[in-house]
């Protein structure tokens, strides 16, 4: 499909970023132009579609999860059509599977062609778009991306600060719809874990884990950004911990902190960078505890911290439930299921709704990703499904991983919020699938550097 040859732009990424570093034609990359603009239209409808579904097309709430589907397939089409779409085992595989488990579906499964559908498009559209965006956006795109998601966390921040004290009956705490009841989920001490301008409480967790990734990377390489900029949006992120309520956010947080560290530890030079960092992080903190509404939050976010976690066995528990425990049972319980699974579609929310003909949405098969896949697609097309997700995971971070060889930090703190949202993210939730083939296309894509700055090296 590809009709660019690779160039060997890729100094300090191997093979990896060979497959997705190439020489447009100028004409071509102008071309490409409206492509950017359509990624920069995904990227934007990701974070307001649940704002759209709430407080401004209630009425269009349905549909609107949609939303970007169009969209993708547009972007999708277009980079084919120009032979730009990469031809490679990972989209030809998920395709080939998915067609497979999609006929199987409506013969041996629920027989719903609607629900099977819609569990077809996850991979049919949103997968197929994490390699669009990797092969149209280049490293300059990504740090502009980075940067706007630095802006738009301080604005976002002082929403969810306003949900988080504002009762459920507020116009800011409307739920999908338009419903009166509040978007807000059970968190603790009487306050609700708030949304911010997404439809449901997860979305603002993904989107601050985001954040983070974006965050760290900055503040190890500043020139980048306005150093105003950055000391807001890092005071906007850490208020967010307790405000969110979001033990999730907390563990992602922590996981962007490893990825900095270990950084450091390769690469002495960084040092000072991340000695600042440290330090503005704690005078940060400790000026934020002293705030009297952040105080409250910091109370419930505890008490809910510990709450949860003894419920769930403590950190060991939660940690365990959340990164590994699902993962193991999906696959031991894998023997269990049917051989061609439940059915597409089946084990998301919409399809649940769709199936059993109410409102009420339930989890018929599982809440953990790898358990829903298994369950929908098989014991041996969903494991295939797992297996291509972790290869290519494999090979994100492999390349990432030499390129700090030349000092090119910003694949691996992508890496930090993309490894574990490509691999087992959510992807029956809409918000959950955009953030993870958002962050699938932009590690690709940041493993890749203009021409004008490869020839600008020494």
């Amino acid at each position: 499909m590809n009709s660019y040859s690779p160039t060997n732009n890729t100094s300090g990424s191997g093979a990896a970023a060979a497959l997705y570093s190439y020489a447009l034609p100028k004409q071509q990359a102008a071309e490409n132009q409206l492509l950017k603009r359509g990624i920069w239209l995904y990227f934007l409808l990701l974070i307001f579609e649940g704002a759209l579904r709430k407080w401004v097309l209630p009425g269009l709430a349905s549909p609107l999860l949609v939303v970007r589907d169009p969209l993708a397939i547009w972007l999708i089409y277009k980079t084919w059509k120009s032979g730009q779409l990469p031809d490679n085992f990972y989209l030809t595989s998920i395709l080939l599977i998915n067609g497979i488990s999609f006929i199987a579906s409506l013969a041996l499964g629920h027989g719903n062609l609607v629900v099977a559908a819609y569990g077809l498009r996850i991979m049919l559209f949103h997968f197929p778009l994490m390699f669009v965006i990797g092969r149209i956006f280049d490293r300059d795109d990504v740090i502009k991306m980075g940067r706007a998601t630095l802006w738009i966390a301080i604005p976002m921040t002082v929403l969810v600060a306003i949900q988080f004290y504002s009762p459920q009956s507020a116009w800011v705490n409307r739920g999908v719809g338009g419903d009166l009841e509040g978007a807000g989920f059970s968190g603790a001490m009487g306050f609700y874990r708030p949304p911010g301008t997404f439809s449901f409480t997860n979305g603002n967790t993904l989107f601050y884990g985001f954040v983070a990734c974006f965050l760290f990377y900055f503040w190890l390489d500043s020139k980048q950004i306005n150093r105003v900029v950055l000391l807001i949006a890092t005071a906007a992120l850490f208020m967010m911990i307790p405000i969110s309520l979001s033990r999730g956010l907390f563990f992602q947080i922590g996981v962007s902190v490893i990825f900095a560290f270990l950084i450091v530890a390769q690469k002495p030079g960084y040092i000072g960078h991340f000695f600042v960092g440290i330090v503005i992080f704690a005078v940060v903190l400790a000026g934020l505890s002293f705030i009297p509404f952040v105080q409250t939050a910091i109370e419930a976010f505890l008490f809910r911290f510990d709450s949860a976690s003894d419920i769930e066995g403590g950190l060991k528990g939660t940690l365990g439930d959340r990164f590994l425990g699902g993962m193991v049972s999906a696959l031991s319980d894998s023997a269990q299921m049917p051989f061609f699974g439940y059915g597409m579609g089946m084990g998301t929310n919409a399809g649940s709704v769709l199936l059993q003909g109410g409102e009420e949405r339930t989890f018929l098969i599982a809440e953990q990703e790898w358990a829903r896949v298994i369950g929908e697609m098989g014991p041996l097309l969903g494991v295939l499904v797992i297996v291509i997700r972790l290869a290519f995971c494999t090979k994100i971070a492999l390349a990432s991983y030499r390129k700090l060889a030349v000092n090119d930090l910003l694949p691996w703190m992508l890496l930090s919020f993309g490894v574990l949202n490509v691999l087992q993210g959510q992807w029956a939730q809409p918000t959950a699938l955009g953030f993870s083939t958002l962050i699938g296309g932009l590690m690709i894509a940041s493993l890749h550097t203009p021409e004008r700055q490869q020839l600008a090296r020494p």
